[in-house]
């Protein structure tokens, strides 16, 4: 679901047709390189660079901060699958931790998480509700352990006036047609370290070795893959770019109505925030106090939405691949038996996170949309007002 998209768009990606020069290197356009400066400037880091999706974002900041065989990462056990997948891809093990209530990692089973083999901790800012930063960043300060912020489901969200993925030490963001700007597909990796910079940067290009910033790279070029963006898709996410704090915006106005129409109620209560202001406003989360209570309130006629325990790839009892240690295409490839990783936490089963299975099964999401006028806005929250009249 792209939330805003028009002529621009198709202006953009005819003037980089026209050009002939798709190809983002040695071509007079630079789409790709202003959009790079462009986000950076946007979320407030240094560097940036527009990768082909999320997940490989993901993965070329794990590179980027030398994560591999013989390391663990802490990962919420409430996330896309990509997350914890994206550390098995570097060779590593994710070791899966609780949740809150505010759906993000929770400080608190991370510690009780770190080994002597914990090298970073990834807080995900799902459904763009910030993770408790401070906390987290002083667990890693305190242990020397890095953090990659999983900000797939937060472009443009903000903890405490800070943009998230500029606050741990890189920062991974996806632009598929499930977020907030979006070119169907796309990621791109933040950070304000020149060393994560370059090694994410040779990673995410197999010919880095061959391309005319080579020469000035500090990091010695070592073999990586291909996830180069190509020039339309630069053009097409700098027209979204341009669209972002206005949808965040409109997003938050929207949410703000509701929150202020349904929070004087018993029945349930409005899922708490690291920080409601930096919320980006996508999703209105309702905290009950049992499943039973929340399935029935879901189901009451002329109203909707998730319970997210129901959304399967996104919870870790569901990550079959994970919790049957088929990590990699062949055994040599697999991180589970490679001999690095021998005596690492790589434990699971679908009991292990009772606290994370338990809120996700008693919270119910709604989806806002930016484009609501006030009058729908109103009119879904009359709706919402006698299903709660009906319940209490």
């Amino acid at each position: 679901m792209m939330f805003r998209i028009g002529k621009e768009e198709v202006t953009a990606v005819e003037r980089v047709v026209e050009s002939g020069s798709l190809f983002r290197v040695n071509n007079s356009l630079q789409e790709v390189d202003k959009f790079e400066r462009e986000y950076a400037e946007a979320i407030g880091t240094k560097y940036a660079l527009l990768v082909s999706g999320g997940t490989g974002a993901l993965i070329a900041a794990l590179v980027g901060l030398g994560i591999g065989p013989g390391d663990e990462v802490i990962v919420p056990g409430y996330t896309f699958m990509a997350s914890a997948s994206a550390v098995l891809a570097v060779g590593a093990i994710p070791v899966l931790a609780e949740i809150n209530e505010t759906m993000t990692l929770d400080p608190k089973d991370v510690e009780k998480k770190i080994s002597k083999y914990t090298k970073a901790i990834m807080p995900v800012h799902i459904c763009g509700f910030p993770a408790d930063m401070d906390s987290l960043c002083a667990i890693a300060k305190k242990h020397n352990l890095k953090v990659i912020e999983d900000a797939c489901q937060a472009d443009g969200g903000q903890y405490k006036g800070r943009r998230l993925g500029s606050i741990g030490d890189v920062g991974a963001f996806s632009f598929n047609f499930f977020k907030l700007i979006s070119a169907g597909e796309g990621g791109c990796v933040t950070t304000n370290d020149y060393k994560i910079y370059q090694r994410a940067l040779i990673y995410h290009d197999g010919g880095a070795a061959f391309r005319p910033y080579s020469g000035d790279l500090t990091e010695p070029v070592f073999i990586g893959t291909q996830m180069r963006a190509s020039e339309i898709l630069g053009a097409f996410m700098r027209t979204q770019l341009t669209r972002m704090d206005g949808i965040i915006a409109d997003l938050r106005k929207v949410k703000g109505m509701f929150i202020n129409a349904i929070r004087d109620t018993n029945l349930f209560k409005i899922t708490p925030s690291n920080d409601y202001e930096g919320d980006l406003g996508t999703t209105l989360a309702l905290t009950f106090k049992d499943e039973n209570t929340a399935r029935k309130f879901k189901d009451a006629d002329g109203f909707g939405g998730l319970i997210p325990i129901d959304s399967g790839k996104h919870v870790y009892i569901n990550w079959a691949p994970i919790m049957e240690h088929r990590g990699g295409h062949c055994d040599a490839m697999n991180p589970f038996l490679m001999p690095e990783n021998e005596g690492l936490n790589m434990e699971y089963s679908k009991d292990m996170l009772p606290n994370t299975l338990d809120i996700l099964k008693r919270t119910l999401y709604i989806n806002m949309h930016c484009d609501w006028t006030e009058e729908t806005g109103n009119n879904r929250i009359e709706e919402m007002q006698k299903s709660i009249k009906n319940f209490e």
